[in-house]
């Protein structure tokens, strides 16, 4: 669950662009991004998750340049560059061999499964399943951007479809890991 809410203000902004504008609903989403860091810093066993560092760094950066320059953007220009940037996350946290699916895990499993080789090789697969919905919401960012008669609809369609095939794989693929390992002894 906390994987979910490390991914609220996207949905917050999401639910706020279309009908408040981009500069409340990226301040707001910077907001709870805040709200969610601070979380984890103040509560004992939890740890700064670089998703929500960098989801605060995100939103907060593209609020304070949309203020500063006064951007006007589309709503599909926005959607590109938050996807864009929490793309960039996950890859970073790939390309620093600290998946960001790591930081979770660690919170919902003993200590001693740390230390097991499938554990990173489970947290790598998961955030590459991550990598890959945000790369597919990306081209559709893109494809919108450049090909305006596709409706907005089907980037709506394309970012459920994504986001939930990684939470359903998410939460399957562990439990069918720890499955084959308990049929093994």
């Amino acid at each position: 669950m906390g994987i979910l809410l490390g991914f609220a203000p996207f949905i917050v902004f999401a639910l706020l662009d279309s009908r408040l504008g981009v500069v409340p609903a990226l301040g707001a989403a910077a907001v709870l991004s805040a709200v969610v860091l601070l979380r984890d810093w103040l509560v004992r066993k939890r740890t700064v998750k670089l998703l929500e560092l960098g989801t605060l760094l995100l939103f907060g950066g593209l609020a304070l340049y949309a203020i500063a320059t006064h951007a006007e953007w589309s709503l599909v220009a926005v959607r590109l560059r938050v996807d864009a940037g929490l793309l960039i996350v996950v890859l970073a946290s790939m390309a620093m061999r600290q998946p960001f699916t790591l930081q979770y895990a660690k919170e919902q499993v003993p200590q001693e499964v740390w230390k097991h080789p499938s554990f990173m090789k489970i947290n790598n697969l998961l955030t590459a399943v991550w990598a890959v919905a945000f790369g597919l919401m990306v081209l559709s960012d893109v494809a919108m951007v450049y090909l305006p008669a596709i409706p907005l609809s089907v980037g709506v369609a394309v970012t459920v479809v994504a986001i939930a095939g990684a939470i359903w794989f998410t939460v399957w693929y562990p439990k069918r890991v720890r499955a084959r390992m308990q049929a093994r002894s």
